[in-house]
């Protein structure tokens, strides 16, 4: 069995755990989900790194929405280079999944994409741990999480 570490934030005004827990649930039984939640982005790294090395997990989603404010960006640009030294450090991919609160335009639609893009993400990670090969069909579409895909260009 297969430990899936699922990492959250406070600081989320959505609960992508649950969309990613639930989407998982969906799609395999051969692991076992770890959820570890923090306050906000810039603690993603270290407790993406514990669940690599305390918890034994083989994966990580990384879940976080930071704000629309100059420092939510900065913070969020730091937190994502952290989840890429941890990978780096662990050989272990961390999926990030970032829902920007600007990128929707009210609040509806912002709990629309972090929910879709979340499930979207959860599948990659699946796909990553016990079905690689899936992905490769995949290769050079334009697939995106969450909006529109942009298809591939001829």
């Amino acid at each position: 069995m297969k430990h899936i570490g699922i990492v959250d934030t406070t600081f989320a005004r959505f609960d992508m755990a649950a969309s990613a827990i639930d989407e998982i649930q969906q799609d395999s039984s051969h692991h076992k989900i770890i959820r570890y939640t923090v306050p906000g982005v810039k603690d993603l790294p270290v407790a993406c790194k514990k669940c690599i090395e305390e918890q034994d997990c083989k994966i990580v989603i990384a879940l976080g929405m930071p704000g629309s404010q100059t420092i939510d960006k900065q913070c969020a640009h730091e937190a994502s280079m952290g989840l890429i030294q941890v990978q780096l450090l662990t050989n272990t991919h961390i999926i990030e999944v970032f829902v920007h609160e600007d990128e929707a335009k009210d609040e509806k639609e912002l709990a629309w994409l972090a929910d879709k893009r979340t499930r979207e993400h959860a599948l990659n990670a699946i796909n990553l741990l016990f079905h690689q090969k899936r992905l490769i069909k995949h290769a050079g579409k334009g697939l995106r999480q969450g909006f529109s895909d942009v298809g591939s260009v001829k």
